[in-house]
């Protein structure tokens, strides 16, 4: 494999760009408890021209997919000066998003099984619910092709924007392929080849602005802490920049939850369930969810930024027999989702496509300050002792904790 070329994004200072203030990161947490360890994957040794320190690489991705389906990429292109450029434009975009333009933009998941647009701070539904103080603009393949669809006011930037998606995916998101491909034993273009969807700068996945607002006590009363209920994503892989506040939690092999740790330019990496169901159980999809920060950090906004890489829509998501891994080891059906499709797949039922699956996840998905739907018999249940929310899409049972 080539080396990599490092990112070179379009200038910010061509003419008829607004000027935009710089993102200032805010303070990271003084806290120190109930903070995950996690794997740091250095991405740039993939070019190493010694054969032990790619194998090396291998085989310590393969332990932090196996472990927790989550890890920490550094050196993989991007400098801290050009992803703090990438934030100033997010926080740009929140700090002039008419309600006019918010109201033209706005998201219908149970319509279209997209998140497609803007997402209002009522929910996860077009019709508003409670106040979540949680907004989103998702940039999909309509976007990169129509301009039309994007808030006007990062027109000007554009060219950035559509760069900086297209370098995440077509570079960064497939050298990672590449090592996940040789922890199956595979050729190394085997998942970019056969399984991630591509043809825009997010293939058939998204790319996301997010901005999460401090809230009052009568909402995280309401939401018991929570801003996003506990969930796997379901693509192959989630490219999520790590920020200053304290918010993703893991669901760790304790069984509890945990905070997962600032590192300032690092890609937070979580595998979809496209990869756990692919690998046949051998990698684990990444059980997450966004909790009320640390007290210390409570008053403070958290911008997001996260690109979410999708399979191919008309595939049916099924393990690579030609795997030796898996010819050798047999599949890993003891946990996780790739159990219920193996369940679906033995009674000779048709396990639904990528595109059904991400459609009915996304146009079904729970909302954590519904107190009708998040009540243990309706949505949630108490199994082992634990409260999970408990559904049932396409035929296959999904059971996560909360």
């Amino acid at each position: 494999m080539a080396p990599a070329a490092p990112f070179n994004p379009p200038s910010p200072d061509l003419p008829g760009k607004p000027h935009v203030p710089k993102w200032v990161p805010p303070p990271p947490t003084k806290e120190t408890h109930n903070f995950a360890e996690l794997h740091s994957v250095d991405l740039s040794l993939l070019d190493s021209p010694d054969p032990k320190v790619q194998e090396d690489l291998v085989q310590k991705v393969k332990e932090a997919i196996r472990e927790d389906g989550f890890l920490f990429l550094e050196n993989y292109g991007v400098s801290l000066e050009q992803l703090h450029r990438q934030f100033a434009i997010a926080q740009y975009l929140f700090r002039n998003f008419s309600d006019e333009e918010k109201q033209r933009l706005l998201f219908h998941p149970e319509e279209r099984g997209t998140w497609e647009g803007y997402k209002h701070p009522y929910g996860f539904k077009r019709e508003r619910g409670t106040p979540d103080f949680y907004e989103q603009f998702n940039f999909y393949p309509p976007e990169w092709a129509d301009h039309n669809l994007w808030p006007k006011v990062l027109l000007p930037f554009a060219d950035e924007i559509e760069a900086f998606a297209t370098y995440l995916t077509t570079s960064v998101n497939r050298r990672l392929l590449t090592l996940f491909s040789r922890a199956l034993e595979l050729p190394d273009d085997y998942l970019w080849d056969n399984v991630q969807s591509k043809g825009s700068p997010s293939g058939e996945g998204y790319f996301r602005h997010a901005l999460y607002s401090p809230v009052d006590d009568a909402t995280i009363k309401a939401g018991k802490g929570m801003r996003m209920l506990g969930h796997n994503d379901f693509g192959t892989t989630t490219l999520l920049f790590s920020v200053p506040i304290s918010c993703l939690q893991i669901w760790g092999t304790d069984e509890q939850w945990h905070y997962v740790p600032y590192k300032p330019g690092a890609l937070v990496i979580n595998i979809g369930e496209t990869l756990e169901i692919v690998s046949g159980g051998h990698f684990k999809a990444t059980r997450h969810r966004v909790y009320q920060p640390p007290a210390d950090q409570a008053h403070e906004e958290r911008l997001s930024l996260v690109l979410f890489n999708s399979s191919v829509g008309d595939l049916r998501m099924t393990p690579v027999d030609s795997s030796p891994l898996i010819k050798r080891e047999g599949c890993v059906d003891s946990q996780g989702l790739y159990r219920e499709f193996k369940r679906v797949m033995d009674q000779g039922v048709p396990i639904p496509t990528n595109r059904q699956w991400r459609e009915i996840n996304i146009a079904k998905a729970p909302d954590p300050l519904d107190p009708v739907s998040q009540s243990v018999g309706k949505d949630q249940a108490i199994i082992d002792g634990k409260l999970v929310t408990e559904r049932e899409l396409l035929g296959v049972r999904v059971v996560l904790p909360v």
